[in-house]
């Protein structure tokens, strides 16, 4: 029998297809049981920042739910975008994930030159935490009652006080920035890397205020080591019902939220996302996430993938604009 006798061909065809259908079962099966060892989560800012609060106890839960420890791994530096650039050029293996913020959708208006693209390079699957900015002070250095006197402190002091961000081009820094153009004030930036060393600066008395996510500031504001001046938004948080929201208090305009989600990087299998999706999303509804949740003003906006991914686009835009309208520059 020759190699072009019609049977010949038959049989050989035959058994491609079959070589291929068990290629592809196994290949399926081998991404089904995502995870079958660690997953490292790589977190862009030190440990103790917002990120940080919501990537450890969700850490907790999916590594108690799935049997497979998801592992924090603490990358700060730029302003986020160093933890970034890393997780774009992980391995797309399904075993290296990326939780980063809203400070991602604001770097590229920042940094002319990042080594990645948020939009190529990662792959959006689902956003976890949601939380307000809040307005805080070190009570000992701003010695005011509330905001109106607080306002006052700052229009009468120029350029006097400063505040703390995670790193210049971060939600942080921005959210500075507008209230400065919302207010007609000036107050100087001080940059650090990260949101932890900040906020442990404003503890100490080393900077003056901070514009922070609720979620990091939150225990701190019950200690008593800082204090709420105003949260961003038209209504008052449930976790802190005494203080004022910024449209009360004539900012109608001014609403900033520290959002965060999980992102993989380009080629990671589908089926390793949709897996990484199903186990996030449950590890954020189990009632001890609920409660670190709602413990710092947060929610879990349950979007989906489609969702997540037109919000970042609306981000991205939003905060193009304010940066361009402050003139923000990174220090």
């Amino acid at each position: 029998m020759t190699p072009s006798h019609p049977l010949f061909d038959r049989r050989a065809v035959l058994k491609l297809a079959a070589s291929a259908a068990a290629a592809s079962v196994c290949g399926a099966q081998a991404q089904s049981n995502w995870p079958n060892k660690p997953v490292t989560m790589i977190v862009p800012f030190p440990a103790g920042g917002g990120t940080d609060a919501f990537a450890r106890p969700l850490s907790a839960q999916f590594s108690r739910l799935t049997g497979k420890q998801l592992i924090i791994d603490n990358r700060g530096g730029a302003g986020g975008t160093l933890g970034a650039g890393l997780a774009a050029k992980a391995s797309p293996d399904g075993y290296t994930l990326f939780m980063g913020a809203v400070h991602h959708t604001i770097a590229p208006s920042m940094y002319p030159k990042l080594d990645y693209d948020l939009e190529r390079d990662l792959i959006p699957l689902i956003q976890v935490a949601s939380v307000p900015q809040v307005l805080v002070v070190n009570p000992k250095k701003v010695q005011v009652a509330d905001y109106k006197a607080f306002l006052d402190l700052v229009k009468k002091n120029p350029g006097r006080l400063n505040y703390g961000s995670a790193g210049g081009g971060t939600s942080h820094h921005l959210a500075g920035e507008l209230f400065k153009l919302q207010t007609n004030t000036f107050i100087t930036h001080i940059p650090y890397r990260g949101a932890g060393p900040a906020l442990q600066d404003l503890i100490a008395g080393n900077v003056d205020m901070m514009f922070d996510g609720l979620g990091s500031s939150a225990a701190h504001i019950k200690g008593g080591r800082i204090k709420a001046m105003m949260v961003s938004g038209s209504k008052r948080n449930p976790a802190f019902p005494d203080v004022p929201c910024s449209a009360e208090l004539g900012l109608p305009d001014y609403t900033v939220s520290t959002w965060y989600g999980v992102w993989a990087p380009k080629g990671t299998p589908a089926d390793a996302q949709a897996r990484a999706i199903e186990e996030i999303r449950r590890a954020a509804l189990t009632d001890e996430s609920k409660n670190v949740w709602a413990a710092q003003g947060a929610e879990f906006p349950n979007l989906t993938t489609t969702q997540f991914d037109a919000f970042i686009k609306k981000e991205l835009a939003k905060w193009s604009q304010v940066v361009k309208a402050s003139g923000a520059k990174l220090d």
